[in-house]
């Protein structure tokens, strides 16, 4: 028996019965036992299919395991909820409450006289800002905010409190000086009416500026001094607090706030009345964000500790956050991981993510010269100058004919952006593991996703990246890699990817998989792809869901600010990402070691049912096409195939040549054989089910030609029906019998309503020759396949496009135009649903008539719930109870001979043993793989400290003051700190991993383990569901008096 490689290291909801149960369930396919009737067959086939999960259309890509839960596996019953204790409670003291804030517009009790300086008669003021500061006088109100300056003051006049400032009570800010300390020659600010914003009002303030020369500082260091971000350069009137600007610069990162909604808030906080405005400081704000933000960029990645190169030359992505699990050569690799054997390179693997976003678009507003940007692709999105220049090189060029039904839907989205628009959204290129942007990974898109674009952020944001295996996941990947090689080598031929040893392999996200055509879905699935372990290429759709509440806003700035904005967004994604490791690594590895060992025993109890000969074939096929999918066949692929009508036409044709070969000649006519004829009445049927259609799609307003063109179809079909009858004669003739007794609704009916009397129609009315019945049957078998094909074909696309439609479209124009594709591919639908239909209820007959057993469970009534793509959940379910259309599923042919039964057998199971194959080892693939992410983590976070520490001394003997080189050493000896204490937090985190690796192993190794591991789960969790039950029964501790109260 061949048993799945065991790199080194198991599933929920599992019972020792349910693994046997699917093994009994296989055993009856053993090689020597193989002789099966078909009503044996297809009993055996459902028990298979409904109870141990197995299904030949089943998509690896899309769900994880096959095995069903226990039968008795108990759910938490739901417990009635009484709403918020506390907020009722709250309620019995809402007029104390209310009471207490009324009380607060008052003086509260506080006595007439200063309670500092305890001088009565004197004008009373109070602090906001300041906790049980009392009622003071003016001149102690000055003293005690000296440092105070931005604290908001109100005066008692009599009545009531109004608002006052302190500059109005004389209170001036001194610059230059210690606290304290005035200057003997202050200047104060041009105009003498200085504003600045913080972050609950907008003050007008008194500032002066160091006259004396004490301080060698201009006015905008001094206001830096003070932590005051200066509107401008010269002579400065406005400026903004450090905390305003670390306030919405998070609050924006989490929330999404624009600049114009975070100053309203702050100037409604400084007047709410609409009486006293506070001057329009809003374009000023704009500015100071935009500098700040660009500030902390260059901060925060070390800019400011580089010695030779000043801001201007900032290489290319240098200010972008890497992502520490993903593999950096001379960074968090260890020696020697270039020679590590083949089957190994997953573990030193980068894995990429394409998307695009067409929600992220930006109105043709402003223009570079006014408005270039402060990042030159410093971080995250490409240099504007190169792309352009680039994007000029390959705007000729168009792309290739798609061979996928998933290209159907890009193409909708291959349109100019709209007009009044300059950009049609973003393109980007992640980690697909972590889901971190790459540097220099996002860019314009003009209209659509076209292969330039998507070409040129891929080859840049892997630039230094030199590996021996990459992993590269977009949604057609199928389309996108073909010429992709021929086309990076114009781009960069000194690109990582065009090395003699590098290997990439191309996959398809898990989502998007199932809108492609099948053999797609085989070989571009991540579930069969070896080496990519759990991943599912679906990063880039998780990153747009937090960036697209940005969109309103970024949509109507200018161009260099648009693309500023976004890698300040992008780089706080990636922080967010990166401390988060702890948690996100841990929680990956915990659940692939509590599910490996379900997988790998179940494969192996599936091996011990095949007859191991065949194991070592399917084995070596395997792995053929594991190390070269190029040149062997995809052994995933079933290789027996349906009919159809085309094939047998053929079949029956060739039959009919060697009859007259032999001098038999059953034909009752020079021109129509008795397949041509029976061919004939299928094809009018089609044209009498597309003639209904039009005709019902006709109302009281049609125009004269759309009305004219039906009565010309109609006619033409009333000829060919006119023709078919008198075929029909010949070789039955009795149906002319039938036609008289046939009775008649209307006087003369409508061509699409005429009974064509086909055997199956006749069916033991009356006599006629048996072959043609047989003829019949074999065609409408494939007819049924067909439809079947073309159903589950335009399924694909209508998800697909829903899917477009949904995430990218926006604007009256593009959705009228997908509306438009969705309802030509509805239409398809709908005519391929009423011919399986029709094809079904002939075959049904047919089987009646000739004998044949079974037809009915070949082919299952098709209802209106079951036409659904792969991703659609049946009406009235939820993802959990998620199951998968009939439709998707390989069916046998019932008559099928013995042979072919068995070759059919044999194909299913060889693919199905595949496929629990490449499960089991992408659980054991990402075991390994998240432990060796894991040691990248941390060897990345050792590198990174000593990396800042060496910035630190980095000015020890340039020329500058004493202050900033303690600044420098400061800031970098922080940061390295940071970086070791991540890397501490997380080492104790992960120390459980040895553990959990150690008992997965065991669980395969001993599958008792597993059994009993799941047994105690399940009994855990019944015996929860118990206690719940008797607690619901048991009056509400809220309900019970207690005597102490």
């Amino acid at each position: 028996m061949v048993r799945v490689k065991k790199l080194k290291m198991t599933t929920s909801g599992f019972k020792a019965t349910d693994t046997h149960y699917h093994s009994d369930a296989i055993a009856a396919f053993t090689w020597k036992e193989i002789v099966l009737s078909d009503s044996q067959m297809n009993a055996v086939w459902d028990r298979v299919h409904q109870s141990a999960g197995w299904d030949p259309g089943y998509v690896d890509s899309f769900v994880n395991k096959d095995q069903l839960p226990p039968e008795a596996d108990p759910e938490l019953p739901k417990t009635a909820q009484k709403g918020d204790k506390a907020m009722h409670e709250w309620m019995e003291h809402a007029d104390a409450f209310l009471r207490a804030l009324i009380t607060l517009e008052g003086r509260g009790g506080s006595p007439d006289c200063c309670s500092r300086c305890q001088v009565p008669g004197k004008e009373c003021y109070r602090c906001l800002c300041c906790d049980n500061l009392g009622l003071v006088c003016e001149a102690c109100m000055v003293v005690t905010h000296q440092n105070l300056p931005l604290h908001r003051i109100e005066l008692w006049n009599k009545s009531y409190f109004v608002k006052v400032s302190l500059k109005s009570l004389g209170l001036r800010i001194q610059l230059g000086h210690p606290s304290g300390d005035r200057c003997p020659r202050p200047m104060a600010a041009w105009g003498d009416d200085f504003i600045i914003i913080d972050c609950d009002q907008i003050h007008s303030v008194g500032l002066d500026f160091c006259g004396c020369g004490r301080s060698s500082n201009g006015q905008v260091e001094q206001l830096l001094e003070r932590r005051l971000y200066p509107a401008t350069v010269v002579n400065p009137k406005t400026a903004a607090t450090f905390r305003v600007l670390e306030t919405f610069e998070i609050l924006q990162y989490e929330s999404k706030l624009s600049t114009y909604e975070y100053y309203q808030t702050i100037s409604r906080l400084t007047d709410n009345t609409g009486l006293h405005v506070p001057k329009d400081r809003y374009p000023t704000l704009l500015r100071i964000v935009h500098q700040w933000r660009h500030l902390k960029l260059l901060k925060r990645t070390g800019r400011g500790h580089d010695p030779i190169r000043g801001v201007s030359e900032t290489r290319p992505g240098e200010c972008a956050l890497l992502c520490p699990p993903c593999p950096h050569p001379g960074i968090n690799l260890p020696e020697g991981w270039e020679d590590i054997e083949r089957g190994l390179r997953f573990l030193y693997a980068l894995n990429l993510a394409l998307d695009a976003n067409f929600r992220m678009k930006r109105k043709d507003c402003s223009s570079e010269a006014a408005d270039p940007g402060l990042s030159k692709g410093y971080a995250y999105v490409v240099e504007e100058s190169a792309f352009q220049e680039y994007l000029k090189k390959h705007e000729d060029e168009t792309e290739p004919k798609s061979t996928c039904s998933r290209h159907d839907a890009v193409n909708l989205a291959d349109m100019r952006p709209g007009q009044g628009y300059a950009s049609s959204g973003i393109a980007t290129v992640e980690c697909s593991r972590h889901n971190a942007k790459r540097p220099l990974a996002i860019c314009d898109m003009q209209r659509g996703e076209k292969y330039s674009n998507m070409d040129y952020i891929t080859i840049l944001s892997i630039q230094l990246c030199f590996l021996k295996l990459y992993f590269i996941s977009y949604d057609i990947a199928c389309q996108w890699f073909i010429h992709l090689f021929a086309r990076i080598s114009q781009i960069d031929p000194s690109s990582p990817l065009l090395q003699s040893d590098a290997e990439i392999r191309f996959l398809v996200p898990k989502f998007h998989l199932p809108a492609h055509i099948p053999a797609c879905r085989n070989r571009f699935a991540f579930m069969l792809t070896p080496g990519a372990a759990l991943g599912d290429g679906e990063a880039p759709e998780r990153g747009w869901g937090e960036l697209n509440p940005l969109a309103t806003s970024t949509r109507e700035m200018g161009p260099g600010t648009r693309r500023d904005t976004l890698d300040y967004h992008f780089g706080d994604y990636n922080w967010r990402k990166i401390v988060r490791l702890g948690d996100s690594l841990f929680k990956k590895l915990k659940t692939a070691t509590s599910d490996v060992a379900e997988h790998v025993i179940a494969h192996q109890e599936l091996e011990a049912t095949i007859n191991p000969e065949k194991l070592h074939s399917w084995t070596g096929a395997m792995t053929a096409w594991e190390l070269d999918p190029a040149n062997n066949p995809n052994p995933y692929e079933v290789l027996v195939k349906t009919p159809t009508q085309a094939a047998v036409r053929r079949q029956i044709a060739e039959e009919e040549e060697k009859a007259l070969a032999s001098g038999v000649d059953v034909s009752l006519s020079d021109e129509v054989s008795p397949c041509s004829l029976i061919a004939m009445g299928i094809d009018l049927e089609g044209e009498q089910r597309s003639l209904k259609t039009l005709t019902e799609s006709l109302w009281d307003h049609s125009q004269d030609r759309q009305i004219t063109r039906v009565k010309l179809r109609s006619n033409a079909l009333t000829r060919k029906l006119e023709e078919w009858f008198s075929l029909l004669q010949l070789y039955i003739p009795t149906s002319i019998t039938l036609r008289k007794r046939e009775p008649q609704k209307k006087a003369t009916p409508k061509p699409f309503d005429v009974k064509l009397w086909m055997p199956s129609q006749i069916g033991k009315l009356i006599s006629f020759d048996r072959s043609l019945a047989e003829i019949e049957y074999k065609l409408r078998n494939a007819q049924a396949h067909e439809a079947l094909g073309v159903l589950r074909r335009n399924l694909q696309i209508r998800a697909t496009l829903y899917d477009i439609k949904d995430r990218w479209l926006r604007g009256q124009g593009a959705n009228t135009r997908a509306l438009n594709a969705l309802a030509t591919v509805q239409a398809r639908i709908a005519a391929a649903r009423d011919e399986y239909r029709q094809a079904r209820t002939a075959l049904l007959a047919l089987a009646d008539l000739l004998g044949y057993a079974n037809v009915d469970k070949e082919f299952l009534p098709l209802q209106d719930k079951d036409i659904r793509s792969m991703v659609e959940p049946e009406p009235g379910l939820g993802e959990t109870r998620r199951t998968l259309s009939w439709i998707w599923r390989r069916v046998n042919a019932a008559d099928a001979t013995e042979e072919e039964t068995q070759e059919f057998v044999a194909e299913t199971i060889r693919v199905e043993w595949g496929k629990s194959r490449a499960r089991a080892q992408r659980f054991q693939e990402e075991i390994e793989l998240v432990q060796e992410e894991m040691k990248r983590t941390l060897r990345f976070f050792v590198w990174k400290a000593d990396d800042w520490r060496h910035k630190g001394v980095a000015f020890q003997d340039k020329p500058t003051s004493p202050e900033h080189l303690e600044g420098l050493k400061a800031y970098a000896e922080r940061q390295a700190v940071l970086c070791q204490s991540l890397h501490d937090a997380f080492k104790h985190q992960w120390e459980g991993v040895p553990s959990l690796v150690r008992d997965a192993r065991d669980e395969m190794d001993s599958p008792d383990l597993f059994y009993q591991r799941k047994q105690k789960e399940f009994e855990r969790k019944n015996k929860k569901v118990n206690e719940v039950s008797v607690s619901d029964s048991t009056p509400s501790s809220s309900t019970i008096s207690c005597p102490l109260d």
